[in-house]
């Protein structure tokens, strides 16, 4: 995925209210801008810190300015969690992931489970469906490993049970953990900051579900998706 404009180089003076940041641009400007990301953004946050930035010109929008990756030790991270979905979508479509690409349909945030959407139902006359949830993930705090989630997601817990009920249903359901940063050589989930989503991770893997991380190749000038990176075996024992 190429951006549409050049992203804008800068420096992060504080992110508050999960929506806002502060940043000082080359030019020395000081701005205001929105940021994609309502998460806890663990470890992406220092003051000081190079930042990359959108430019948008709609008249609509309050900001001009969007966060959408940040240097952290060497390494490019994209935090904008808006762009997995279709990143995910990019890694189907070129075979990254399993047989996934074999799915003749594609469709983006249809309804299911209990009042819910999932992020890329596929559908095919002889495999039929499968249900696919997407994760952003960016958090590192092992060299080489990437974790999810960063802090605790009741809202993920659900998601893992309704694709849990859609093998039940005899549907396949795919859990994608999408990597921003390509720094990272396996991945695991984060059973110490959120032991519910573990559990219910794990849950989900005895019922069926499959899971898939994808690493990224992370620039300021695009990211693409490059390819699966094994889950750590400690985090999937007794799976």
């Amino acid at each position: 995925m190429l951006f549409d404009r050049p992203l804008v180089p800068a420096i992060l003076i504080q992110r508050y209210k999960r929506f806002l940041f502060d940043a000082v641009l080359d030019d020395g400007s000081a701005i205001t801008g929105s940021c994609p990301n309502t998460g806890s953004m663990r470890g992406l946050t220092t003051p000081g810190s190079r930042i990359w930035l959108s430019e948008h010109d709609s008249p609509t929008r309050k900001y001009r300015h969007m966060f959408e990756m940040v240097e952290v030790a060497d390494t490019v991270v994209g935090i904008n969690t808006g762009l997995p979905n279709r990143l995910a979508e990019e890694a189907i479509r070129a075979g990254q992931i399993g047989d996934l690409h074999l799915y003749s349909t594609v469709q983006r945030e249809q309804k299911y489970g209990r009042n819910s959407r999932i992020d890329l139902l596929l559908t095919d006359p002889e495999r039929g469906r499968a249900y696919v949830e997407v994760k952003n993930v960016h958090f590192s705090r092992t060299t080489g490993l990437a974790e999810f989630p960063d802090s605790p997601t009741a809202r993920g817990a659900k998601h893992l049970e309704e694709l849990g009920d859609m093998v039940e249903a005899g549907h396949r359901a795919i859990m994608i953990y999408l990597i921003q940063r390509d720094d990272c050589a396996t991945f695991r989930i984060c059973d110490d900051l959120d032991p519910l989503y573990a559990t219910a991770f794990r849950r989900a893997m005895q019922r069926g579900v499959e899971a898939f991380a994808v690493k990224c190749r992370v620039s300021p000038q695009q990211i693409a998706p490059d390819g699966l990176i094994p889950m750590d075996e400690p985090a999937c024992a007794d799976l």
